[in-house]
């Protein structure tokens, strides 16, 4: 089985080709304000790499969020064009997955993404799994009281957290990831959509000014 990883949750394009358990080519490439723009090209660098087309991939795992809300779209929207228009498998996993599943060696994991003005996107995983804090939007302070409460704990981040803690880089190990991820079930394209966990800050706006 051949699975395409994309994520574009973040200013980077990361993405990879894994066949029967092997990284067959990857990429890791900061595109920033070019994301929309060369995400597509990129993704056809890669495949001519190996001399594959999107036709021989089957199935697609997407990063749908949370994170940069435009990364998150342009990142959905190649996934589904890619599935819908081939007839492919596609599922997808939260960016906070992501993180979790590339460290090892901790009794409780603990990705943050900056949301900014004193809010993250975060979840606290244990070693088997399970989910202490619920992926969500919190504030950073409440965020510190879950952790007072934790020994052992890893923090994921490529941010700039303050937080008490042993902190490392998020550095996507996409093998194991899409290993971790590869049975979840599929899902029709048309139901992929961003998982954004906030609202964005003009709906917010909105809903103030009611």
């Amino acid at each position: 089985m051949r699975i395409l990883y994309i994520d574009t949750s973040s200013n980077y394009l990361i993405t990879g080709i894994v066949e029967n358990d092997k990284l067959l080519v990857s990429t890791n490439k900061k595109l920033d304000q070019n994301l929309s723009r060369d995400a597509v090209p990129e993704l056809a660098k890669m495949f001519d790499k190996v001399n594959l087309e999107p036709k021989d991939i089957d199935k697609i795992i997407v990063v749908d969020g949370p994170g940069s809300f435009t990364g998150i779209r342009i990142g959905v929207t190649i996934a589904k064009v890619f599935a819908y228009a081939l007839k492919k498998n596609i599922t997808t996993i939260s960016s906070l997955e992501a993180m979790k599943e590339s460290v090892n060696d901790a009794s409780y994991f603990v990705p943050v993404i900056d949301a900014r003005r004193g809010y993250v996107y975060a979840a606290i995983y244990n070693k088997n799994d399970r989910e202490i804090l619920n992926s969500g939007y919190i504030k950073l302070s409440v965020l510190k009281d879950k952790l007072k409460m934790l020994e052992d704990y890893l923090i994921i981040t490529n941010d700039d957290i303050e937080v008490d803690g042993i902190k490392t880089k998020y550095k996507p190990d996409i093998l194991k990831i899409v290993e971790k991820y590869k049975t979840r079930k599929n899902i029709n394209p048309h139901s992929v959509n961003p998982n954004y966990l906030k609202l964005t800050e003009a709906e917010e706006h909105l809903l103030d000014s009611k």
